[in-house]
């Protein structure tokens, strides 16, 4: 029911409101996100059944996903759209968005990136020295494998599968999950583990670590903090970045891009949100098309 919706909705954008292609596209993705959720419900909700609660749900949802109030608040934007389209067609009797305001916007600065700001920060960062090479790996790893910074400085030589193009991450609460790694990412580490990494000499703890120090011990997460403001001021980024706001925005811009939110969540190592009755491990082919195809730099 959703998709019959949908379609006379962007017939309504294109014909009726002379919409550009780029703006049809973004309400659609946007609707298409609502009906997503409505979707994973124990009981499936259809878009003339849609309440205040169920919105007010679904915005809880991707905030856990990782974006950003004002990412909220253009989506939610495109469902007002949506739902001031079907009380036109008499479709429903009550606008469910009518009385919701968008998310407060915070004052200070977003911490999701653009596209443009991560490329940045790459190329701020000197690469013909072994610590930039290192760092350039591991924020290739932050960006393409949304991962916590606990996860990336745990990660290990033996969880690395770059062939089959996944890492294993053991993530809050000991839970194991396997994640895709984008080809930029397993580039720059091998080029790390094979010139820089193989010429240290490693603390016997460390052995299996995959990011070192230059003692050969693993990384402190102050340390990944301290690397991530450095290249923030020399990029020139006026923004309060840090380790997470890289797994926001791989959350943010392969959402925005119109990949799964399903997907999105179990790479995030998330639990459900919704009832864990309907929370199923997606196949594992299907995630790594979802990097190849939604994430910047698949």
């Amino acid at each position: 029911m959703w998709q019959s919706y949908i379609k006379h909705f962007k017939n309504y954008l294109q014909l009726e409101r002379s919409f550009s292609p780029n703006s049809i596209a973004a309400y659609l993705r946007d609707v298409e996100k609502l009906a997503e959720y409505c979707s994973l419900q124990s009981k499936p909700i259809t878009p003339n059944h849609v309440k205040e609660e169920h919105i007010t749900g679904f915005l809880q949802y991707i905030a856990e996903l990782g974006l950003s109030a004002h990412s909220q608040a253009r989506i939610l934007s495109g469902i007002k759209g949506f739902y001031k389209y079907l009380l036109l067609e008499k479709e429903i009797a009550h606008d469910p968005t009518e009385l919701m305001e968008s998310p407060r916007l915070p004052r200070k600065l977003p911490d999701v990136l653009e596209v443009h700001e991560i490329q940045q920060i790459l190329e701020a960062i000197d690469h013909a020295t072994p610590e930039g090479t290192r760092n350039r790996a591991i924020l290739e790893v932050l960006y393409s494998c949304g991962l916590r910074v606990s996860e990336l400085l745990s990660l290990q030589l033996t969880d690395c599968h770059f062939d089959a193009g996944f890492i294993r991450i053991i993530g809050k609460g000991n839970k194991t999950r396997l994640v895709p790694i984008g080809q930029q990412a397993i580039k720059y580490c091998k080029i790390y583990t094979e010139h820089i990494r193989k010429k240290q000499k490693i603390k016997r703890e460390s052995e299996n670590i995959l990011f070192l120090n230059k003692r050969g011990g693993a990384l402190s997460r102050v340390m990944v903090f301290l690397i991530i403001k450095d290249l923030t001021l020399k990029a020139g980024l006026n923004k309060n970045i840090s380790p997470h706001t890289f797994r926001h925005s791989f959350a943010t811009h392969l959402i925005e891009g119109g990949a799964s939110l399903r997907a999105v969540q179990e790479m995030l190592g998330h639990e459900s949100i919704i009832t864990t009755e309907i929370y199923t491990h997606l196949d594992r082919d299907y995630l790594k098309q979802i990097i190849k195809e939604f994430h910047p730099r698949g």
